[in-house]
């Protein structure tokens, strides 16, 4: 997930390439972790798009690419489900008061 966030994964998909059932993997991971791994990837999405935005360089629909959202549409509603405003006012808010990503948590 890490080192491909784009990746179209799905809890079948993990399991698949970790050599687990579903429903083992999604325990394990949870154990471990602290959440589910598909809410795991959310926030892991969310971390980097708001990194991305704090640039300031790279456009919204290029983020909403680079975090495996097929639409800018679905990826400012999953933005601003999980971090709490739209992606342009994170940009805005950033820019201003000079902050970055580390305020993202899920």
């Amino acid at each position: 997930m890490h080192a491909s966030p784009q990746r179209g994964w799905t809890i079948e998909i993990l399991a698949k390439d970790v050599g687990l059932s579903r429903s083992v993997l999604a325990e394990r991971f949870a154990d471990l972790v602290g959440m589910p791994p598909m809410h795991y990837l959310a926030n892991w999405r969310m971390q980097l798009a708001a990194g991305l935005l704090s640039g300031g360089k790279v456009n919204i629909a290029t983020v909403a690419a680079e975090t495996g959202y097929a639409s800018e549409a679905a990826f400012s509603r999953a933005f601003k489900k999980i971090v709490g405003v739209p992606p342009s006012d994170w940009r805005r808010r950033t820019e201003n008061d000079g902050s970055d990503s580390e305020g993202v948590s899920g």
